[in-house]
């Protein structure tokens, strides 16, 4: 395996079981507050799975990404319709030559 030392921290190892089940080490669950109940997403990214709980602070992360690819989605947009109305200027002024 290739790791990327910069942010990788291995503090715990658990093993599965046979229900495919993994305990989160006591140290972990009260780091990051997790209780019963909390909804996790498994992320598949290259050759990892990371663990992501879904939290609040989680949310509104993810919230702010979209909010902010969505506005340059939109300007993007805006700029090509104002593009097409310049160029049908310009070729509205060719035919009128």
């Amino acid at each position: 395996m290739d790791f990327n030392c910069r942010r990788i921290r291995i503090m715990e190892a658990a093993n599965m079981t046979s229900k495919g089940q993994i305990v989160v080490p006591a140290k972990l669950r009260k780091r990051y507050g997790l209780k019963a109940g909390t909804k996790v997403y498994f992320i598949e990214r290259d050759h990892e799975i990371l663990f992501q709980p879904v939290t609040k602070e989680y949310l509104q992360s993810v919230h702010g990404m979209l909010n902010s690819e969505i506005s340059a989605t939109k300007d993007l947009l805006n700029q090509r319709a104002q593009d097409k109305k310049q160029e049908e200027v310009k070729v509205e002024k060719r035919r009128t030559r």
